[in-house]
């Protein structure tokens, strides 16, 4: 057989085709995406059989893309090349070159030829290792520029603002501008309803969207803390294509990845949908993770400053509420011949579900009520100022005490639905004869501490009212004498509880008013009211207090 020649052997060789590999590289590209596709073109079909690169993390060589087949990864043998041992160094199924020059290495190229590395090849791989140097240096300091810049105006923006929702929109513009994204969301997370929810969203129309943590992959990513990287969306079995299907929107690829606070708590997720030129990149994924800790350091101001904006509000609704709350009740207990009257209303919130009244039904008749909405706050004050509404509504037409109860019950279980209830105690003081005529549904019994003593607790009456329709109540009636004392309260005075989490009780009440008796109405409030506070300093039941007397004189 003739002998090969020499131009022979170099057509057979991958020298001739440098040219073509250095146009499919893309040296504009950032440093993982050219060095993947470096890796591609050396072990293409009709090259070598495999390449490595290798990169330095935190002073340690790890690989950073490979392509074709190779031996398994020997980080020790990448380790002695960066030491600069020897320029080349082959282990029998590869070898082996240090890329960057001077004391700061890029890395380590790895090939594998498909037989003896012969001279042209080398030759080859020597002119590939000198390119791969400068366009991985080249790229790397563009990119930090880029990385930098994307930095700066990042912190500029975010920075410009502490309204959340201009806030996120900021985020959104910045990130789909950087990736080429079509359309992007921030979920924050909402760990005590655990579940993420999106303010705004690039195309979406301030849409809300919420979902449980558990689903689709932005739930997956706020559990788990882990960037996802997909190019197909529908492939990938997390992902759920509810919102899709809401939005008339097809996502293909997909860029989700935690945000996390200082304490490398997740307090979001960023998701980017459809880089417009293909997947998303390791690129990308690098430049989020450079802008990731001031995203969520402005994050985590804005919520601050909307939560300061919300409590703002809600405490001046609440002095509102609770000025209209006043506004409802009556502004002193009215004077009536005969009788020395003093109330107290006390609500452990701003506004609460406690409630008294004194209407005048006639010159000489008086209905006075007290009652207690379960619960305390907004939703008892709003249930409160609907009973008080009603109640005078009902009086211009019902004469009858049972009656006028029954229709309070039935309208209220209409209004709430059961879901609130109350305890109430009406009476009418007839007051030429000194006689209390009542209904107590369900509160707490009213006593009367006579003159010698003696204490009549008034219990007759029903059911609370709100929890039950069609219920009967029964009416009951007590005659008092000059001396004596009536006192009402709500269970705020009697549960009201010690740090041992002993209740005041009615009997320490009763006790008090014998002792107090010959003091003034008023008087004997401000007494109640003291002891009480003093009783239940420390302990741990807080709740809207409400105290009546009347006493005969």
């Amino acid at each position: 057989m003739r002998k090969k020649t020499a131009s022979r052997v170099a057509a057979e060789t991958p020298l001739e085709t440098l040219e073509q590999v250095f146009a499919k590289l893309n040296p504009e590209a950032a440093p993982g995406e050219l060095a993947a596709q470096m890796v591609r073109e050396i072990a293409a079909p009709g090259r070598l059989k495999g390449a490595r690169l290798w990169r330095i993390v935190d002073g340690e060589p790890v690989v950073w893309h490979e392509s074709g087949a190779l031996p398994a990864a020997n980080a020790a043998h990448a380790e002695e090349i960066l030491r600069g041992k020897s320029a080349a160094r082959a282990n029998g199924q590869s070898h082996a070159w240090k890329l960057g020059r001077g004391n700061m290495p890029i890395g380590v190229l790895e090939a594998s030829p498909k037989g003896k590395l012969d001279a042209p090849t080398r030759e080859w791989l020597d002119i590939f290792r000198q390119y791969a140097e400068v366009a991985l240096e080249s790229s790397e300091r563009r990119h930090a520029v880029i990385e930098l810049s994307t930095i700066v105006e990042a912190t500029k923006r975010l920075n410009s603002t502490l309204d959340l929702a201009e806030l996120l929109n900021i985020i959104l513009q910045l990130t789909t501008r950087h990736t080429g994204a079509e359309r992007g969301t921030v979920f924050l997370v909402d760990h005590e309803r655990k579940e993420i929810w999106s303010l705004v969203g690039l195309g979406l129309d301030q849409q809300e969207i919420r979902l449980p943590i558990s689903r689709g992959i932005a739930g997956w990513v706020a559990q788990h803390g882990e960037v996802v990287n997909i190019a197909d969306a529908y492939a990938d079995p997390r992902f759920e294509s509810d919102v899709d299907l809401r939005l008339g929107f097809r996502t293909r690829s997909l860029l989700c990845m935690p945000i996390l606070n200082k304490a490398r708590q997740i307090i979001g997720v960023l998701q980017l949908l459809n880089r417009k030129t293909g997947p998303f990149t390791h690129a990308d994924e690098s430049i989020l993770r450079a802008i990731s800790d001031h995203v969520a350091l402005a994050l985590e101001n804005a919520q601050l400053h909307r939560e300061l904006l919300q409590k703002q509000r809600m405490e001046r609704d609440l002095a509102l509420a609770r000025n209209i709350q006043v506004g409802l009740l009556p502004e002193h207990p009215p004077q009536l011949e005969g009788f020395d009257i003093a109330v107290s209303h006390r609500p452990s919130l701003e506004v609460g579900g406690d409630y008294y009244d004194f209407i005048r039904i006639a010159p000489d008749t008086t209905l006075m009520v007290v009652a207690d909405v379960e619960g305390k706050g907004v939703g008892s004050a709003m249930v409160m100022a609907n009973l008080q509404a009603t109640l005078h509504a009902l009086l211009a037409h019902l004469h009858s005490l049972e009656r006028l109860v029954e229709s309070l019950n039935d309208m209220m279980l209409t209004d709430t639905r059961g879901q609130k209830y109350m305890t109430m105690f009406v009476a009418l003081l007839d007051q030429p004869h000194r006689t209390l005529h009542y209904v107590n549904a369900g509160h707490v019994p009213p006593a009367v501490v006579r003159a010698n003593g003696a204490v009549d607790y008034l219990r007759e009456g029903g059911m609370v009212v709100g929890l039950f329709p069609s219920q009967h109540y029964d009416r009951g009636h007590v005659r008092m004498e000059p001396g004596d004392i009536f006192v009402g309260c709500t269970d705020g005075i009697t549960e009201a509880m010690d740090p041992a989490d002993d209740e005041y009780g009615q009997q320490r009440l009763v006790d008090l008013i014998g002792r107090e008796r010959a003091l003034a109405a008023p008087e004997i409030v401000q007494s109640v009211l003291t002891e009480v506070d003093l009783f239940s300093r420390g302990g741990t039941h807080e709740d809207d207090r409400v105290i009546l007397i009347l006493k005969v004189v």
